[in-house]
């Protein structure tokens, strides 16, 4: 009777943290709004008043269907903030209808296939003694090491962006927050 006891004592808190997981999950909150794993990438990011420069630059790259899509997605997401140190007049620019190929190019430079949370970057840096390489979907390699406690992510021009908020889970992948604009060669 005991080991019963014991076992169904260990399944009810087993649900009890997962329960407590998924509430917790659904109260991070990224610009100002909640964000709730239920919901697909598109539907929380278009909440955040911290991303409006990057939902219009997704919805101006066709890719609203794609990221709305069953991924999962591992998507490094700019800050507003990210897209205004661009050197000035890039984001005028790259939304401009004619230059669609190369906006799609730098924004899926932002997107790993897979399901990638902290813990699952920090296991690939460990195994990569420091660093790890993500292959990107628009085909680009992203670098990811840790840095004074906080996940960093380096893109092909040697640039650096720092993960501010992770594990941001969506019903269909992650978003980790970053404070710069990744840039492919």
């Amino acid at each position: 009777m005991s080991s019963r006891f014991h076992r169904l004592a260990s399944i009810t808190l087993a649900v009890a943290m997962a329960a407590g997981a998924a509430a917790a999950s659904a109260q991070v909150m990224v610009g100002g709004a909640p964000m709730f794993a239920t919901k697909d990438i598109i539907d929380n990011a278009v909440n955040s008043k911290d991303h409006t420069t990057l939902v219009a630059a997704v919805r101006a790259a066709g890719l609203v269907e794609t990221l709305k899509g069953p991924g999962p997605f591992t998507v490094f997401a700019p800050t507003n903030t990210a897209f205004a140190a661009l050197p000035a007049g890039t984001v005028d620019t790259l939304l401009k209808p004619e230059n669609k190929g190369k906006l799609t190019g730098v924004l899926t430079y932002h997107v790993v296939p897979g399901k990638l949370d902290a813990a699952a970057l920090g296991s690939q840096i460990m195994d990569g003694k420091g660093m790890a390489t993500l292959k990107t979907a628009a085909g680009g390699t992203l670098t990811v090491k840790e840095n004074g406690g906080k996940i960093w992510v380096g893109d092909e021009k040697g640039g650096w962006a720092t993960v501010s908020t992770a594990d941001v889970y969506q019903s269909n992948g992650v978003i980790h927050v970053v404070d710069k604009v990744l840039l492919p060669k």
